[in-house]
């Protein structure tokens, strides 16, 4: 489903813990890190887009998480042809996201990257909040930019302080984060959650 612009509708979702940290998943047989995201299907709102991905990609129900907040309009992102199938080439130009900020009133073990048959991750973590842009695939890093900046000031209990990093201008806490080695700790469903800092590379 795309709009006359050539823009499929989408949700992204940020997923927050207790200590204001969001949610990482590797996509499945990839080195890739995103956030949750998926379309909107025809006859859908939104929310209910957010609540459908939010069970197929991470197991969650609506009674693990709260609603902290979400976009007050579209945020778009072109995707490169090189990442478009030659069939939708000419009329698929990329996504259209509304962003849901999320908080997980819920435990880690509700967790389950295995709730449907078929997993979009096989992997996840916690990352701080402020992740440096130059992680993220270059054509997603201003949706991400926007995203995070303009649901920051709903970040429970903690002063929003926008820290975006592009580049080689790295903070310490940043530079702390990217030296961490990869040590994958094993899940209770045979899944692994790591430990270190992501890797974005997917191109969808």
């Amino acid at each position: 489903m795309l709009d006359r612009d050539g823009f499929r509708p989408n949700v992204g979702i940020i997923l927050l813990n207790q200590r204001n940290q969001v949610f990482w998943g590797k996509r499945i047989r990839t080195h890739s890190w995103q956030f949750p995201q998926g379309g909107i299907d025809r006859g859908e709102t939104p929310e209910q887009a957010m609540f459908r991905e939010l069970h197929e990609e991470v197991g969650l129900q609506p009674e693990h998480v709260s609603i902290v907040a979400r976009t007050r309009d579209w945020l778009r992102y072109e995707v490169p042809d090189r990442y478009i199938r030659r069939d939708a080439r000419g009329h698929y130009k990329g996504q259209k996201q509304i962003w849901y900020l999320l908080q997980l009133v819920g435990h880690d073990w509700d967790l389950n990257l295995r709730a449907t048959d078929h997993p979009e991750f096989d992997a996840w973590r916690w990352n701080e909040y402020w992740i440096p842009l130059d992680a993220v695939v270059e054509f997603k890093r201003d949706v991400y930019q926007l995203a995070l900046t303009e649901l920051a000031r709903f970040l429970p209990r903690q002063e929003a302080r926008s820290r975006y990093l592009r580049g080689g201008a790295r903070t310490r806490e940043a530079d702390v984060l990217g030296s961490r080695s990869e040590q994958p700790e094993p899940m209770s469903d045979g899944l692994h959650r790591t430990t270190s800092a992501p890797d974005l590379a997917d191109p969808g």
